[in-house]
Order: C-alpha cells, then sequence, then structure tokens
C-alpha cells in the first residue's frame, strides 16, 4: 500500500470513529504512519481533500458489501435479515465504533463543508443507482428496487446510530426484519400481478 492510500484509509477509520471535526491533521499523520508534510504533498487540498477521496474510497467498498452478503443467499428477503446482523454484530466486535463514515460526514459537516456533502451525495446516489441495478437483478420490479434501496440505506445509517447509542444490535435485528417482510410484501405483489395478467 502506497503513502497516499494510508493516509485515505488512515482518514476513513479516523472519520469512522470520531467525525471531520475532531480529525486533526496531526493525528491523522500519526495513524497513516507518515509525515506530516507528506499529507500536504499527496493531497494539495490538505485535510478537506483527504477525507473526500477517504468518503469516496469507502463508499466504493461499502457498496461491493451488498453482492457479497446478499449473493449467498438464493432468498432475498433472508439476505437481507442477513446482511442487517452482519453489520449490527461487526459494529458490536468493533466497541460501536464502527459507524458509516459517509453517514457521520454528512450529518456533522452538511451546512459547514459544501464540498464534502458535495462528495457524500455523489457516493450516496451511487449507492441508490448500484443497489437499484442490482435488487432489479435479482428480481423485482425497478421501481420496487429503487424503494427498497432506500428503506436499506436509511435503516443501515439510523441503526448505526441507535445502536451506537444504545449499544446494542437490536436496531439492525429489528430493521433488516422489516425490511425483509416488506420485500416478501413486493415480491407476492408482483406474483399476484403476474397471475392476473393471465397468459
Amino acid at each position: 500500500m502506497n503513502t497516499d492510500e494510508r493516509i485515505a484509509l488512515a482518514m476513513a477509520e479516523l472519520l469512522r470513529k470520531q467525525g471531520y471535526a475532531a480529525t486533526g491533521v496531526n493525528q491523522l499523520a500519526r495513524a497513516a504512519g507518515a509525515p506530516t508534510g507528506s499529507l500536504y504533498h499527496h493531497f494539495k487540498g490538505g485535510k478537506r481533500e483527504i477525507a473526500a477521496v477517504a468518503l469516496r474510497q469507502t463508499g466504493a467498498a461499502y457498496i461491493q458489501l451488498l453482492p457479497l452478503v446478499l449473493d449467498a443467499h438464493d432468498d432475498l428477503a433472508s439476505g437481507i435479515e442477513a446482511l442487517f446482523a452482519a453489520a449490527g454484530e461487526d459494529m458490536r466486535d468493533t466497541g460501536w465504533a464502527n459507524m458509516c463514515p459517509v453517514g457521520t460526514v454528512t450529518a456533522e459537516t452538511a451546512d459547514t463543508e459544501p464540498e464534502l456533502r458535495e462528495v457524500a451525495a455523489e457516493v450516496m446516489e451511487t449507492w441508490v443507482d448500484v443497489g437499484a441495478r442490482y435488487f432489479t437483478a435479482r428480481g423485482l420490479g425497478e421501481s420496487d428496487s429503487r424503494t427498497v434501496v432506500f428503506a436499506v440505506l436509511t435503516a443501515l445509517e439510523g441503526a448505526f446510530l441507535l445502536a451506537r447509542g444504545l449499544r446494542s444490535t437490536e436496531p439492525f435485528v429489528a430493521t433488516g426484519r422489516t425490511i425483509a417482510t416488506y420485500v416478501v410484501s413486493l415480491r407476492d405483489a408482483q406474483a399476484r400481478a403476474r397471475t392476473d395478467a393471465g397468459p
């Protein structure tokens, strides 16, 4: 891993744990194992540019978790429950620190760092597009797929927040079960529509 990759990865970890404002340049340099001057050598825009790169890289990695977890399940609803359960277990196992850096930074800086809000919005739009295509490929209608991906993303971000405050995986389990039930209802509605349409 080269220096700029180490810096971006360290920034992503710090954003996940403590947010943007609390992350200082010196702390970032220590976490990356790099001299402070090298941060500005690799990222002329300093802390803000590093955060933007970290958000884009983390966002690209996070959306890959969707097929990584769900492809192992023939039943999409069961896969969604497994996805939420895995997210809850991961958060618990990291001492409730493993928040989503994109959500954390958006909540913290949307009104104070417009450039970072735009980067976060770009990441979220990609999540919605990629997620909707995935759910369509798994058999949901295009409109339903977009609705489901919004539900999944919104529920995950909310579950991260509640789980961190409550120190409990229950928000993940409950929302995973709820969205799985919703997906089953969408599939049932599609099947009824096909039956009603006839041959």
